[in-house]
Formats: structure tokens, sequence, C-alpha cells
């Protein structure tokens, strides 16, 4: 009998998005109301260990394609795979991480299958054999219940929401290899290379973030040298030097840099590194803001943070609504010393 859940597991080069094993402890809640096992997916190339390592997470069984055309991912050929063991083997469920390749891939899915997704979930709940997926609005301001008639439920769930199971090395599952739907000549898309982007930590999956906003822009008192002129190159010399003590707590932290829109959209910092309602939304357990006012667009990408910590010269800034701790002060005067403090705690 074929198992109702299934979760897909997101990985790339090898590497799982740990938001995939928290996929599969949303199912093991959700197996509980529908009986039965959990199937996990793993597309890729020479990833026979991630299906190993899904069984140890609570995978029951696992559907394992292994082929050249997988190697990367391209939406097409991940796509068409999915949908074509879906529609033979017709799960009640399928989970993804709300991870970018996630997204990309429950739409198109979603298409191929005549049914709805129901992205960035936060809770579920069943009643009757019927799922009820809760999601935040209005940037994050309001909660949403919703529920889709179509089978299978596609759900996206948002990263760093549901608890990662216990591996166990001793848990049994049947590993079973499935062919491929598309040939490599009949997928559009080619992958030509790769450009490594700044940062060694994903912004999605960090456990802490330091971010910066407006206040790095706005300190007159910060001179540039005389060969940068123009009012735009003065705020962008003047961002960079606070990017720089951003991204220096960051590492130390063990943590990634982020920014706010203000100051992605000028061009002054990668939008990668871009956090809120038109960025990333992350969830880590300690959130720095430093000279982020607290605009709803931001606070919309970073509002589930476990402990959210603002560093802002305006003591009326809404950002301390939203800090668990906060401190009145130039992110010039502070962030230093406190990179110091906490370089010399963790013996850095």
């Amino acid at each position: 009998m074929t198992n109702k859940i299934w979760v897909y597991l997101d990985q790339f080069k090898g590497k799982v998005s740990p938001a995939s094993w928290e996929a599969i402890g949303a199912a093991t809640q959700l197996s509980k109301e529908f009986g039965g096992g959990i199937t996990a997916l793993v597309f890729g190339k020479g990833v026979e260990e991630i299906a190993q390592e899904a069984i140890t997470f609570g995978a029951t069984e696992v559907l394992l394609a292994e082929d050249d055309t997988l190697n990367d991912f391209r939406p097409e050929p991940y796509s068409s795979l999915l949908a074509k063991l879906a529609a033979e083997q017709q799960p009640e469920v399928i989970l993804l991480p709300d991870t970018t390749r996630g997204r990309d891939l429950a739409a198109m899915v979603s298409i191929d299958l005549k049914t709805g997704v129901i992205p960035d979930v936060i809770a579920l709940e069943v009643s009757a054999g019927e799922i009820t997926a809760t999601r935040a609005v209005y940037s994050g301001k309001l909660i949403s219940k919703v529920k889709c008639t179509a089978r299978p439920y596609i759900i996206t769930l948002r990263l760093r929401t549901f608890g990662k199971p216990e591996s166990d090395d001793g848990r049994k599952g049947v590993i079973t290899r499935v062919n491929i739907a598309v040939a490599e000549e009949n997928i559009p898309s080619k992958v030509k290379e790769y450009i490594r982007g700044e940062g060694s930590v994903s912004l999605t999956e960090a456990n802490v973030i330091v971010a910066g906003g407006r206040g790095m822009v706005n300190r007159p008192t910060l001179t540039p040298p005389a060969e940068i002129r123009g009012d735009k190159e003065v705020d962008k010399w003047r961002t960079q030097q606070g990017f720089k003590l951003i991204s220096e707590l960051a590492e130390t932290l063990g943590g990634a840099a982020g920014a706010s829109r203000a100051v992605v959209d000028p061009g002054y910092v990668a939008y990668e590194h871009q956090i809120g309602q038109t960025g990333k939304v992350v969830s880590p357990n300690l959130y720095i803001a430093c000279g982020i006012s607290g605009a709803i667009q931001h606070l919309a990408g970073m509002r589930s943070s476990k402990v959210i910590v603002a560093i802002n010269r305006d003591a009326n800034a809404p950002i301390f609504q939203s800090a668990r701790f906060g401190v009145v002060g130039d992110l010039f005067d502070i962030l230093p010393p406190l990179n110091a403090a906490m370089r010399k705690r963790l013996g850095k």
C-alpha cells in the first residue's frame, strides 16, 4: 500500500537543506492521523547516502532517482519526475520545504497534477481526514487558516518552524529506485556555471543573523576619503563600512549577514542579503537588527525570530516594539566593542 504522506528532500550537490528534515518531522505528525508510513523523495546524482539518512530520520520508504540529468537542480526534470510518481501512486499529501527550489517544484507539480499549493505554512491540523494549514498573511499581522479541496495536498513548510526529528540508526526502511521522466535532449534549461555569492552561511538556515539598515548610511560624521565624491557614492561608502562591521560580528557568531531593503534598493548591499517582504523570510534563534527602523515590510521577513536584539540611535524606532533587548546607540560605536567581547568570550 502506498504511503499517503510524501516528503520531498531538497538537496544541492549532496547537501540537504535542514528544512527537509523538519518536513519529515511534520510528516510524522500527519502520518499519525492518516495512518501508514512516510515516503521520502530523493532526486539527484550520488545521493544514496541521503536516502539512507532519510530512513534514520523517520522515512519508511524512499523513492530514489539517480541520473546525470538530476545532477543539477532544474525544475523541468525534477517536477516531471515528481508529478509522474504522484500520478501513479496517488499520495494524499506532498510536503516540501519552503526553499527557492521547493517553491519552484511545488508550483510546477501542482499544474501537472491539477491541484493547488498552500505555501509558507507554519502549522498543520487534521480533522476528519482534512488538513487545515496555518499561514501568516498581511506581512505577519494576521493568521489565515487554509484548506485545499483538490488532491493531493501540496504544502510548502516555512523553514525553522517545524521540529527536526531525532535521528535513529536503528530505524528500518525500503529504498526503491525509480527511473527519470525526461531525457536530457528534452530538457530546455541547461546549467552553464555557478557563481558563488557572498558569505558562507545561508540566511534562511542561519541560527544567528546580524542585519543592517539605513542607519549604516545616515552617519554624516563618518567622513569618506577625498576620492569618494557625490552623495550616492558617499552613502555607498558609508554603508560598506557599516556592513563590514555587520559581517564581522556575524562571522564571529557563526551566523549570516543580512540587510533591509533601504540599503539593497540603491545597490549598496547585494540583494541576496535582503530580508523582508520582498526579500528572504528568516527565523533564526538570534536576530540582531542594527540601524533598522522596523518598517512592517522588514518585520514580515524576521518577525518569527526567537530572540530579537535592536540597536538604533532613535529610541522611538518601531523595531524596539518587536525586540526582546534594545540598545539605544550608534551601531558604529557599539558593534566594534561588542564583536571584540564576543570574540574573547568565544575564544576566537
